[in-house]
């Protein structure tokens, strides 16, 4: 309990100005084990956004997963495609894509609301690193729960940590 604690800390210690600054009746980005114990906690206000990244376990590359806080939802906005490897492509109809020059793409206006504000992930190994990233920050999830099953959450002020997820 006491090393994830700290971790919270310092991760919220070293996250960007807007960030750090937030006021306390502003939405939290959590991350939660099976057990409900925090493993990350960070003040997500409206507007503000965050990407889940990892590295692609065929081709090896970073992938991301964009999200934003708008209106109180969990929104994904967009994706970033290094390649056509195995399992990524675009969905027609789905989002726009559009180079980013480099050989990749990215799928831009997704704008899908995650249902009940939280998905469930299992946690890569070391090797994946499902990392979040905030602004200039990124927090390893496959440093604090390779190979387990967490909960990626979008809490506004004033809801229970448990919510129900069937909206």
């Amino acid at each position: 309990m006491l090393p994830a604690l700290l971790f919270c800390v310092a991760t919220q210690a070293t996250l960007g100005h807007s960030l750090a600054h937030a006021q306390d009746d502003d939405a939290r980005l959590i991350v939660v084990d099976s057990g409900e114990q925090r493993l990350v906690d960070v003040s997500m206000p409206e507007g503000h956004g965050w990407c889940l990244e990892w590295n692609h376990s065929v081709a090896g590359f970073p992938v991301l997963d964009c999200y934003r806080h708008r209106d109180g939802r969990m929104v994904l906005v967009r994706s970033h495609l290094p390649d056509f490897a195995a399992g990524l492509d675009h969905i027609p109809g789905r989002g726009t894509q559009v180079s980013d020059g480099e050989g990749g793409y990215w799928i831009e206006n997704i704008n899908e609301a995650v249902p009940g504000n939280a998905y469930r992930l299992r946690v890569g190994s070391v090797d994946v690193d499902h990392r979040l990233v905030f602004e200039d920050s990124r927090v390893s999830l496959s440093g604090l729960a390779a190979d387990q099953a967490v909960t990626i959450r979008l809490m506004l002020p004033d809801t229970p940590l448990r919510e129900n997820h069937d909206d």
